[in-house]
């Protein structure tokens, strides 16, 4: 599929960010778009920008931390386009501090989003996606889903997760005519550092190594819905980067403590 007119697109998180330039690509290409997020003054403001711009959409407050919010989204989306095609499940929190000093608390609040959130939304529309024989899901990941950071425990274990549940379900959708995509992006310009919540006292989040812009991040989204692959790396040398660690363990081992060794000021 090269055209994504007319398709309908669920975009979780879609009120900043790497969800709110996916909408937009999305739109631009004549989508149906469902933007679905927590903050309802931004929906708000986005839907007059898409109204002034003839877009096909609808933007409604949608807490994937609830149940009832996403059987609620996915059901406007049905009554006013019909099945969902498309799901790109971008919703996502930070959370930053030594492994030590998380509390279940803040560790589960992450996992509600991250993980949680991202699996209720997608069972909600597989089945009707398998009833039409076609489907695109694509999880917004993270390169810290594939190696753990110093900082980074609580976060790393939702992405690392993420990364499990969409290589299953990658399996599990064998021949049905649905694809899942895991989209792994390196340090994103969002708001997403500073909305962090972060439980070691001192430490302040920052990018590490290369960073990129939303739309960068949302352009490898649009072409995973028209030519699906398994992983996308946004920062295409990171995959290369990933299998030097495999096979030299001690030199990623290395970098990650010297890297928090310069970060923790209680040594």
């Amino acid at each position: 599929m090269s055209s994504l007119t007319d398709r309908v697109v669920l975009i979780t998180g879609a009120s900043s960010g790497i969800g709110l330039a996916s909408a937009r690509m999305f739109a631009d290409e004549g989508a149906n778009v469902v933007l679905a997020a927590r903050n309802q003054d931004r929906l708000s403001e986005i839907a007059k920008e898409f109204n002034s711009k003839g877009y096909h959409f609808l933007a409604k407050k949608c807490d994937v931390r609830k149940p009832l919010d996403v059987e609620r989204i996915v059901k406007a989306s049905n009554d006013r386009f019909g099945t969902i095609d498309i799901l790109v499940n971008s919703a996502g929190t930070a959370l930053y501090g030594l492994v030590e000093e998380t509390p279940d608390e803040a560790l589960q609040d992450n996992l509600e989003v991250n993980l949680f959130g991202t699996l209720r939304c997608i069972r909600a529309v597989v089945p009707s996606m398998r009833k039409q024989k076609w489907g695109r899901i694509i999880n917004v990941g993270s390169v810290v889903g594939k190696r753990g950071w110093a900082f980074h425990g609580g976060y790393a274990a939702s992405k690392f997760a993420l990364t499990g549940l969409t290589q299953s379900l990658q399996a599990e959708l064998a021949n049905s005519g649905i694809t899942a995509t895991l989209i792994l992006p390196a340090s994103t310009r969002t708001n997403f550092f500073s909305s962090a919540t972060i439980t070691s006292n001192g430490y302040e989040p920052k990018m590490l190594g290369p960073v990129q812009n939303a739309e960068m991040v949302a352009r490898y989204i649009l072409k995973s819905a028209k030519k699906p692959k398994g992983n996308v790396y946004t920062i295409w040398w990171m995959k290369w980067s990933f299998i030097l660690a495999e096979m030299f363990p001690w030199l990623y081992s290395t970098a990650a403590k010297i890297f928090y060794l310069k970060n923790n000021d209680k040594n």
